[in-house]
């Protein structure tokens, strides 16, 4: 069988490398950028809700939220109607990075999708989602304490 989820992990470990590299002038770091830019993308959104698109656990998450917290990046306010959530928002700061790793988000797909015509990285996003989905079953199930049959 083709190591497909080797090349998958190295490809996002080369991406994430180079982000880390590339974003540390502002002091985004071990893959904090992801979450800046999901809570730019959903202003409002809650730290669970965060976590959970990223496919990383709680405390993973409340780590880098608190990082970018500390470095004026996002800012956590109250749910006016629940006040046990922190409701997640990009400062000024924030805001005005987002674009810039936006920038380096289209330059890292055009270089790994050079040589691609339309309608292989069609496929390919689409092959790319189904496994996604598969894995996500298995994420949902071990999240929950079940074991995996081998």
């Amino acid at each position: 069988m083709k190591e497909i989820l080797r090349e998958i992990g190295m490809i996002a470990r080369a991406l994430d490398s180079i982000s880390n590299i590339e974003f540390k002038e502002f002091d985004l770091t071990k893959g904090q950028y992801l979450y800046l830019v999901r809570i730019c993308e959903h202003p409002g959104i809650i730290q669970e809700k965060v976590a959970e698109m990223l496919k990383v656990d709680r405390t993973t998450a409340a780590r880098a939220i608190q990082k970018l917290e500390r470095n004026g990046l996002v800012e956590k306010r109250d749910d006016p109607h629940n006040r046990k959530i922190n409701l997640l928002f990009p400062t000024a700061k924030g805001e005005q990075i987002f674009p810039y790793i936006l920038r380096e988000h289209e330059h890292s797909d055009n270089v790994a999708l050079a040589g691609l015509s339309e309608m292989e990285t069609d496929a390919l996003f689409e092959l790319l989602q189904r496994v996604r989905r598969n894995v996500e079953m298995d994420w949902e199930s071990v999240k929950k304490g079940h074991k995996r049959e081998y």
